[in-house]
């Protein structure tokens, strides 16, 4: 894990520490077998591409995941992760980077925490915006 975010840290406009990942087929399995969608576009090259794919795809609840994955490094052990929230945009496939990114769009402070509002998205390794979403993160005040 990271250093420990602060509230004060961050202002509207700052980038998070991003998060790169290579799911690999092995990962796709794996998902499916967790999260029970065997949906064969996943894990099946040919019946991919009978489909009109190139290939496997990766699933989307995954890149959700690793969006989740990005703000949970972010909060640190003394924030936590309030909400996250995407939409599939495009396709990402196995064995090439996938880097999950964030900007913080604003803060505020609601009784005794201190939110963090985030613009967050998962791209490609040519640089595309395939997930974008939102986030909110809670963190802890140096105060």
């Amino acid at each position: 894990m990271a250093e420990q975010a602060y509230f004060e840290d961050y202002n509207e406009g700052d980038s998070i520490p991003e998060v790169r990942k290579n799911p690999s087929t092995q990962q796709l399995v794996q998902w499916a077998a967790g999260s029970g969608d065997f949906y064969q576009i996943h894990y099946d090259q040919d019946f991919a591409r009978d489909t009109g794919l190139n290939g496997i795809i990766v699933h989307g609840a995954l890149k959700h995941a690793f969006l989740g994955d990005l703000l949970h490094r972010f909060a640190g052990a003394e924030g936590h992760v309030k909400r996250v929230a995407c939409s599939y945009r495009g396709m990402d496939v196995p064995a090439k980077e996938y880097t999950l990114k964030g900007t913080v769009t604003r803060k505020y402070t609601e009784g005794e925490k201190n939110y963090v509002e985030l613009e967050i998205w998962g791209e490609n390794a040519d640089g595309q915006k395939t997930t974008p979403g939102t986030g909110v993160v809670a963190l802890p005040s140096h105060g």
